[in-house]
């Protein structure tokens, strides 16, 4: 069983920029591919991110990419999403989950998922 953990969302306005944490309740977390998703009010869940056992190894949905990073720390358990340049359209509820696949990708199975974090972009 892995348990997830996300920190870091809050109220920022649009051009600003935020650092989403994932902590992660696992021994074996470095096997494990890292997905970022988010779900704005009304809309389906979405992909923006996500990244194999190296930071090498990463995927970006269009609509984030050259503006969000996801990067982590396999010896502390964490991964991590930066938000640069925000626009109110970023505004969702942002959920880490892992892949006990390893691989990483917006169309792989995340078993696992947190319980969210609130990012309001304000314009």
């Amino acid at each position: 069983q892995v348990q997830l953990v996300e920190s870091g969302g809050g109220l920022v306005q649009a051009g600003g920029s935020l650092r989403l944490s994932c902590a992660a309740s696992v021994s074996t977390f470095s096997r494990y591919a890292m997905g970022w998703f988010r779900q704005a009010p009304g809309k389906e869940r979405e992909f923006v991110a996500s990244i194999g056992w190296s930071d090498r190894f990463t995927y970006y949905s269009e609509s984030v990419k050259g503006r969000a990073t996801t990067f982590r720390d396999n010896a502390k358990n964490m991964v991590y999403l930066q938000m640069n340049s925000l626009k109110p359209e970023d505004t969702a509820v942002y959920y880490c989950a892992a892949s006990s696949t390893g691989v990483p990708g917006p169309r792989v199975l995340y078993e696992y998922w947190g319980q969210g974090t609130q990012v309001t972009v304000s314009s």
